[in-house]
């Protein structure tokens, strides 16, 4: 087991159920990502560049974007909080995840993955 899984089955519940669904949702909407541990949490990668990362803070999960300059869909959805850079969908039971909310916005971060994580 790569240490990304392990991050994820050491968590306590419901944060455990949370992730899996969130791995399970990820890997279906971009089968050539790759899972790995980076910055002591689970990110996706496509080849060098990051998609998202997965987080257990305080009472939630996080689904961090950096390339969330380019987002255009489900904004309401995405949290901030005064971060300049990354934006990210947070949840704090498994029954807060929209399946049709992540798709869409992993679907718009990995078409521009190869761009600037800054827009310009």
């Amino acid at each position: 087991m790569n240490p990304a899984e392990d991050y994820i089955l050491k968590q306590k519940e419901p944060y455990r159920s949370i992730l899996i669904h969130l791995k399970v949702v990820i890997e279906a909407t971009l089968p050539t990502t790759e899972l790995k541990y980076k910055w002591a949490m689970p990110c996706y990668y496509f080849g060098k560049r990051p998609i998202c990362y997965l987080h257990q803070s305080k009472d939630y999960i996080d689904v961090g974007f950096w390339h969330s300059a380019y987002i255009t869909k489900h904004l309401e959805c995405l949290v901030t909080e005064n971060r300049k850079v990354v934006k990210s969908l947070r949840y704090r039971t498994l029954e807060d995840i929209n399946d049709v909310v992540l798709k869409d916005v992993l679907k718009e971060v990995y078409y521009y993955k190869d761009k600037s994580f800054y827009k310009k």
